[in-house]
């Protein structure tokens, strides 16, 4: 258990002083007051705590109230079950939860299912085997109207996580044996990102490395096609930028496809080893010089560097085990393909491609060009309207793996109005720096922007509801004039009051009123 606990078990007596001094102490850690040394050296007893505790500065341990942060920190590495903690606090779900309002206004709940997932996603980590293989995540389903953050929660996702991320509409797939793209294409796509990752991250391992072997070629380079023959000169004005648009001789790699002959680009390609292949195989030089400028051939050196560091397969595959453990899916629209509740008939039906959903949010292996991806452990978020359906109307096996179900709410017009003004990067800051490119000081009072939020929300009660979104529509009416005369307004200061809106807004209200009586 630790130093002193060794200690112990080396003595024959558990009469001695010193023994009772330190199971005194430790029996108070543990919370068993009176619990007496005799009774710890039973031999089933001890283990328990062997397994789980272990205190780093025993001697200064008085009562667990009194631990400071260094005397009271655990590690867990003993325990039959975790192999480490989590200690990367910047993914805590609090903090997810906190820089997903920076864009996204209430909806707690869904950010609490969010954040929670992707923080288990590293709790599975500090598993051990066989229970980390065992431990699946708990896939999601997202109901709510439309346009009130479901897709922007996924969207911030993906920012937020350095993990394989991919968002697709449900609305886009078909049947396996029909034509278009069935489900399969998910998680080629999901690898594809994956392998794009994978690569951002080691490049900026190589980084320094890389960039010098570069700037040493694209020096050579210039020495024989640049006036200047000095070598240092050519690195200054390298390190300065000021070469990059200077032309330069390289030797580009040829596509196979343009090596092929052309009495057999018609052909249709087939699996290797078939005739087409033998007799279509590439010819010719794989090379051929290209004029390009500096700035055009240090991406094709760095590329040719990179792959000679870490060979394709390499990436290929740690990006296939990155994304089978850290990969996250977020499918979009799912209600529009809940079906008419026929099983079977011979088009394309929205069931079938339920169906062919089941196995890849349960889990299966997936083939790809790039090899198999096991669909066990990736995160699978779902979302939908559910205007015309219910979740209920889903496939009941689908509705099984989607465990974790969370209701977005409609927003109010104290919502739209702070999304307007509270969030990051919101409607007013954006279109108040467009306008400033043209010289353009764009001022909104507060009477203005509630304004903005009431017809906003008027509209949507009366024509269709619409969310967020409805903002962008208001927003772009209210300022078309000013952006397209903006010639008229250049150098001066424009303040959007409550009457100019309503000015500006009156057709838009007429237009939503006489909505509502037409049937």
């Amino acid at each position: 258990i630790n130093a002193e606990y060794g200690e112990i078990q080396k003595k024959n007596s558990p009469d001695t002083k010193k023994q009772k001094d330190i199971m005194h102490r430790l029996s108070r850690f543990l919370r068993f007051p009176n619990l007496k040394p005799a009774r710890f050296f039973q031999p089933n007893f001890a283990p328990r705590f062997a397994s789980r505790t272990l205190c780093l500065q025993p001697d200064k341990i008085e009562a667990p109230h009194e631990l400071s942060q260094s005397e009271a920190k655990w590690t867990l590495s003993t325990h039959p079950d975790i192999i480490g903690f989590c200690d990367d606090d910047s993914l805590m779900p609090i903090k997810i939860a906190d820089q997903l309002s920076n864009h996204i206004i209430g909806q707690d709940e869904a950010k609490k299912a969010v954040a929670t997932a992707l923080r288990n996603r590293q709790r599975r980590h500090k598993l051990r085997p066989p229970l980390d293989a065992e431990t699946l995540p708990k896939n999601i389903l997202m109901v709510g109207p439309t346009g009130v953050g479901k897709t922007e929660i996924a969207r911030r996702m993906a920012s937020l996580v350095k993990a394989p991320f991919i968002k697709v509409e449900a609305t886009k797939f078909t049947e396996v044996g029909f034509r278009g793209k069935d489900v399969d294409s998910i998680i080629q796509d999901l690898l594809e990102v994956g392998i794009l990752l994978v690569k951002e991250g080691e490049y900026h391992k190589w980084k320094d490395e890389i960039d010098q072997t570069v700037n040493e070629k694209l020096t050579q380079l210039l020495l024989s096609s640049s006036p200047e023959k000095n070598p240092t000169v050519i690195r200054q004005l390298l390190e300065l930028g000021k070469m990059e648009n200077t032309t330069v001789s390289v030797q580009y790699p040829v596509a196979e496809t343009q090596r092929r002959p052309k009495e057999f680009s018609v052909l249709p390609a087939h699996s290797e080893g078939s005739l087409y292949f033998f007799l279509s195989s590439p010819v010719g030089p794989a090379t051929q010089n290209r004029k390009l400028s500096v700035r055009e051939a240090r991406a094709q050196i760095q590329e040719e560097e990179f792959n000679k560091l870490l060979p394709k397969d390499m990436i290929i595959q740690k990006a296939i085990e990155t994304v089978e453990n850290d990969g996250i899916v977020f499918i979009d629209e799912i209600d529009k393909i809940c079906g008419s509740g026929l099983a079977y008939h011979p088009e394309a039906s929205s069931e079938g491609v339920q169906r062919d959903l089941l196995p890849i949010i349960e889990g299966t292996t997936v083939s790809t060009r790039h090899g198999n991806v096991d669909t066990a452990k990736i995160l699978f978020i779902v979302s939908g309207a559910f205007h015309q359906a219910k979740p209920s109307d889903l496939l009941a096996e689908l509705q099984g793996r989607l465990p974790i179900r969370v209701h977005l709410k409609p927003l109010q017009e104290q919502d739209l109005y702070r999304i307007l003004t509270e969030t990051q990067n919101n409607l007013i800051k954006q279109n108040s720096a467009l306008l400033k490119t043209e010289r353009i000081n764009l001022n909104f009072t507060h009477e203005a922007m509630r304004s903005i939020a009431s017809i906003a929300y008027e509209v949507n009660m009366t024509v269709e509801n619409i969310g967020a979104r409805r903002l962008h529509t208001v927003m772009e009416m209210l300022l078309g004039d000013i952006s397209f005369n903006c010639h008229l307004y250049r150098d001066k200061s424009v303040t959007i009051s409550e009457s100019f809106v309503h000015a500006r807004l009156k057709p838009l209200l007429e237009r939503a009123n006489l909505k509502q009586f037409i049937l």
